[in-house]
This record gives C-alpha cells, structure tokens and sequence, in this order.
C-alpha cells in the first residue's frame, strides 16, 4: 500500500511562482516512476510532468519551460517547481504512482492563479 500526500498549493498572481511537494509512504521509492496530474473545474485529469527512476522527465507541451519535476528519493519526495503560472494553470493538482499494475493518488492540492 502507498499514501502520497501533497502539499504547496496556494493562491498566486499571474507570473507567480509555487513548489507543490509531495511525499509517499512505502519501501522502494526509488525505483518507481512519479507523476503529477491536474484537474481544472469542468475538464479531465491530465498528465503535466513525470519522472522515472534515474530521473528522466516528460512533461505536458503546456508547461515545458515554465514547471520542473524533481525527486529526492532520500526523503521518498517528489516536487514540482512552478514558474511564470498562468490562469489556465488553475486546477487541483494530484501525485500519482503506478504499481503492480495500480494507480496511487494522493488528495490533491489545489493551485489558483489570479490577480
């Protein structure tokens, strides 16, 4: 069983930035891919940023070169580092972990951009 809990959201101005964090519980962190995902209000969850184990990255061509998805497997913590957010960025975002075939998400974190 893994629980992920995510922290940082927040309200932010256009521009602003946020570091979202998010922290999970189980053995063998390390070797597992983390993702973050988003929901705005009326839209599907999607995919902004994963990483595999190694650090490899992908991310949504929404955000590439404004958001950076990091890990430090010591603390069992993966983050994502929000720049230059936008209105459009506004959603509740969501950790994610697949194992044995199983999808883990945290509670989510809500991050809203406004002026």
């Amino acid at each position: 069983q893994v629980q992920l809990v995510e922290s940082g959201g927040g309200l932010v101005q256009p521009g602003g930035s946020l570091r979202l964090s998010c922290a999970a519980s189980g053995s063998m962190f390390s070797i597992y891919a983390m993702a973050w995902y988003r929901q705005a209000p009326g839209k599907q969850r999607e995919l902004v940023a994963r990483i595999f184990s190694g650090g490899s990255t992908n991310y949504a061509d929404s955000v590439k070169g404004r958001f950076t998805i990091s890990r430090d497997d010591a603390k069992n913590t993966v983050y994502l580092q929000m720049n230059s957010l936008k209105p459009e960025d506004t959603a509740v975002y969501y950790c994610n972990t697949r194992r044995s075939a199983k999808d883990y998400w945290g509670q989510g974190t809500q991050v809203s951009v406004s002026s």
